[in-house]
């Protein structure tokens, strides 16, 4: 493909492109296809002789798109937002035309510093301590990672071999000069015996990538309670509870997830409490995992909802600006406190990757590569450089307040209109509302009333008889209760999974404490009242539907 060549075909791309996005509320959210459905409609093999652009165009149209779960819909409300716009689509479009690997300063200079300007200015935007900027007094910065499951495994890495190295200082085994064999041995056995004793711990409601990063690390994982009775929040007592059952088992915590609107409910733990207990126990790493809500300080409203005062006191703070500020993915930015124990952690730098001997020691040098797992990387900050610009921190603001009201039109529907067979679990927060399907409890009441009769024509006289009908009424209502709730359970996992095979409207089923519930997001950038009103109306009429099959 020549450069005429590219430019007739990126044209007619760029208009396919923005008629694909104004088709998006005409169309199914979920594809209706079977898994496997592409294989057969692509040649066995590849291609010996080039094909025309046009034709590999139409099987995109035809072909791709056509098995694609539409994450743009305005009717698109599972999960959690993945957000793309024009001016980011431009930025990936020279990021693939400059191609910079950039592991270090000197393979693009403009990639390293830019990510370095742009993450300050986002810290900014955010209102993130000081101590998290790469100008501040703590050898903080911030780094783009490719996920916030990766932010997480970095910063458990870093937090793993920081306390590791703390204890083998202690008991004078680090690394000497011209140290003997049997001292390295002695070193590294006494280090594995450390790690053997390391456990991570993050809340009930934690991202399932705080436990899949302990796994990849070889470490323990402990949950802490986060239920229905503490706002499915963690506590400072709930964790301090976990803390000292790990210690009595022998066992040392290293690394605690808390975060900022958890996956299930989007509450926030107790940031404040948590962070004092970094007193107690200094080899804590804390990190916030604020994946999606962490958008949301973009509006200086929303901070305090998410404790934004405690967050000088953590040693990380990540969020996804692919999810819910404009950019697409992947775009997660993780800031740090401090980053030498992660350089120390994470740098290896053989002669085929060191900048030129002339600065080595210059103080505005910065190889990401020691940030992160993978060796390249690529040049993320163009796209979010160019939204930034093109929206300005105003608009952004505008966009996250106006999710967050139609959480609350959603929320209301649900209150005011809802004949008694929905129920919010949780939120609004940030734009999610948790609900739940209720069978109606017309049997129950009839049997409870009759039970209490029972119990009123005893009288007064016969009081062992009265207390012991009262504990059978008791136990019968336990009994009630867990029958009520599997009830209600199987009713909203009907309805939700009836729901997405419709592919009308994208809801994701989930199970909170026991509970199952259904995860209303309108956080989607093409999302109105219309569309949120109309995801209400379908997730009520489905709900009679499956009731009356009932």
């Amino acid at each position: 493909m020549d450069s005429d060549q590219f430019r007739k075909a990126a044209q007619a791309s760029i208009e396919d492109i923005i008629t694909y996005f104004q088709s998006l509320s005409t169309v199914r959210v979920i594809p209706d296809i079977k898994p496997g459905y592409l294989r057969p409609q692509l040649p066995a093999s590849p291609p010996q002789d080039p094909e025309p652009f046009t034709s590999i165009a139409k099987d995109v149209t035809d072909k791709i798109q056509s098995g694609l779960t539409h994450w743009q819909s305005p009717s698109f409300m599972a999960f959690f937002p993945a957000h793309t716009t024009y001016p980011s689509i431009l930025g990936e479009m020279f990021s693939a035309a400059f191609n910079a690997p950039a592991f270090n300063w000197l393979c693009s200079p403009a990639c390293t510093e830019l990510e370095t300007v742009v993450m300050d200015w986002v810290a900014q935007m955010l209102d993130l301590p000081e101590c998290f900027l790469s100008t501040g007094s703590t050898n903080g910065g911030g780094v783009i990672q490719g996920s916030a499951s990766e932010a997480i495994v970095v910063v458990m890495i870093a937090a793993r071999e920081a306390v590791v190295r703390a204890q083998l200082e202690k008991e004078g085994l680090m690394e000497q000069p011209n140290e003997t064999e049997d001292q390295r041995i002695k070193r590294e056995d006494r280090a594995a015996e450390i790690k053997g004793k390391l456990v991570a711990l993050g809340s009930e409601m934690s991202h399932s990538s705080a436990q899949k990063a302990a796994n990849m690390l070889g470490v323990r994982f402990r949950s802490v309670r986060a239920g229905q009775d503490t706002q499915f929040r963690m506590t400072a007592a709930n964790l301090r509870k976990k803390l000292q059952e790990c210690k009595d088992n022998g066992l040392t915590p290293f690394y605690l997830t808390s975060t900022i609107g958890t996956t299930g409910t989007c509450a926030v733990d107790e940031l404040s409490e948590i962070a004092k207990i970094k007193e107690e126990y200094p080899y804590l790493w804390l990190h916030i995992d604020a994946a999606y809500a962490g958008s949301a300080l973009i509006c200086p409203e929303y901070r305090a909802l998410a404790e934004h005062s405690a967050l000088q006191h953590f040693d990380s703070f990540n969020f996804n600006m692919h999810k819910w500020l404009l950019v697409n993915f992947d775009a997660s930015c993780l800031y740090l406190r401090n980053r030498v124990p992660l350089l120390t952690a994470m740098s290896i730098t053989p002669s085929y990757l060191q900048n030129p001997s002339s600065l080595a020691t210059h103080e505005n040098i910065t190889d990401y590569r020691d940030w992160q797992i993978p060796l390249g990387r690529r040049f993320r900050a163009l796209k979010i450089w160019f939204v930034i610009r093109t929206y300005g921190v105003k608009a952004m603001q505008e966009m996250i307040r106006r999710h967050v009201a139609l959480g609350e039109f959603f929320a209301e529907k649900v209150r005011r209109d809802g004949k008694g067979l929905l129920d919010i679990v949780a939120g609004p927060a940030f734009a999610l509302t948790v609900i739940r399907c209720r069978v109606p409890s017309e049997k129950k009441k009839a049997v409870n009333g009759h039970a209490e009769e029972v119990l009123r024509s005893d009288g007064d006289g016969n009081v062992k008889a009265l207390k012991q009908a009262s504990a059978e009424m008791n136990d019968f209502n336990k009994k009630l209760d867990t029958a009520d709730l599997e009830a209600d359970n199987g009713l909203t996992k009907k309805v939700a999974e009836l729901i997405n095979a419709r592919g009308e409207v994208f809801l994701t089923p989930a199970v909170a404490d026991g509970v199952s519930v259904i995860r209303v997001v309108s956080a989607n950038e093409l999302a109105d009242e219309k569309h949120v009103g109309k995801a209400f109306e379908i997730i009520l009429a489905t709900t009679e539907e499956v009731l009356k099959g009932m």
